[in-house]
């Protein structure tokens, strides 16, 4: 089975915010946390770091041949534009709903 550029965007994607979400919760429960916690924190913030700067590196600087054709920062920008996007259009909607339901 081949993947297209599509499913690689899209996998890099979410490994990108595994990552990021790995290392803000780690560090989260490393700040907060007391014994084993924060020592759970630790580790988990630092295999974020590391799955993190491995896809990156395979990005940006390998050269296997699958990854010259993903654009990571392209990805990111992408992403985050969307997501400014999803989270306007969802304020919106509730934002209507809580007006016509205190209305009633």
């Amino acid at each position: 089975m081949k993947m297209d550029i599509f499913s690689w965007e899209f996998l890099t994607l979410i490994v990108l915010i595994f990552s990021i979400v790995m290392i803000v919760a780690g560090a989260f429960s490393a700040y907060f946390g007391k014994g084993k916690n924060r020592a759970y924190g630790i580790l988990i913030a630092i295999i974020g770091a590391i799955v993190g700067l491995i896809w990156v590196y395979l990005l940006n600087w390998s050269d296997v041949s699958t990854f010259r054709a993903i654009d990571g920062w392209d990805i990111i920008y992408n992403a985050i534009v969307y997501l400014i996007g999803i989270l306007i259009g969802a304020l919106i909607a509730v934002g209507i709903f809580l007006v016509t339901v205190l209305k009633s």
